[in-house]
């Protein structure tokens, strides 16, 4: 594990962690989360087993633009999508018709995509760089609080971490609202 403190540095190390199929812990808006390349299924199966989260309960992942969120999501499909587009940049989550080209290491037993356009510096400066969606669940094993600082995840999962981004997350209150773009229903 190692540690970035400047914005540039840490998106350039991330990118090359996440192109040689390593897991990142990152700020988001609300807490860190822990990230990979969607496309890699060995690193979302080492993420999921850090996480220790069950397959069959799928990802969500975060996008630079709509370019990048219709490599998965089927978004002509959308009757709101005005709705949709007008949250992001935002800690709004929304499930999207999926493409059927997704695998279900990425979205478990779901008929749908999980995915949000983050308004946080670094995620965007990263997704950017890197070109394409990566994984997003929040840095904790699955039932634990969230962690809020760089060190609160290395002495809990660190070890088990290829890189920690050592920056401050966001300063929401909670973690994204996810909804339902197809019924409106919010789900968190």
């Amino acid at each position: 594990m190692s540690h970035t403190p400047d914005l540039s540095i840490s998106v350039n190390t991330a990118v090359q962690v996440l192109h040689r199929g390593g897991v990142i812990a990152y700020p988001t808006e609300y807490c860190f989360g822990l990230g990979c390349d969607p496309r890699n299924r060995d690193a979302v199966e080492r993420l999921l087993a850090i996480k220790r989260r069950k397959a069959e309960q799928g990802v969500i992942l975060i996008a630079a633009d709509l370019a990048q969120v219709g490599h998965y999501a089927e978004l002509q499909y959308l009757k709101n999508k005005d709705l949709v587009l007008s949250t992001w940049p935002g800690p709004n989550t929304w499930l999207l018709p999926i493409k059927e080209s997704v695998p279900d290491f990425i979205k478990g037993q779901h008929s749908s995509i999980a995915m949000r356009i983050p308004q946080h510096e670094f995620c965007l400066a990263l997704l950017n760089e890197y070109g394409h969606p990566i994984v997003s669940t929040s840095a904790n094993r699955s039932g634990e609080p969230e962690h809020l600082t760089a060190s609160s995840v290395a002495n809990d999962i660190g070890d088990e971490c290829d890189l920690v981004i050592d920056l401050p997350v966001g300063g929401l209150k909670r973690a994204s609202i996810i909804r339902d773009a197809v019924t409106g229903a919010t789900i968190r």
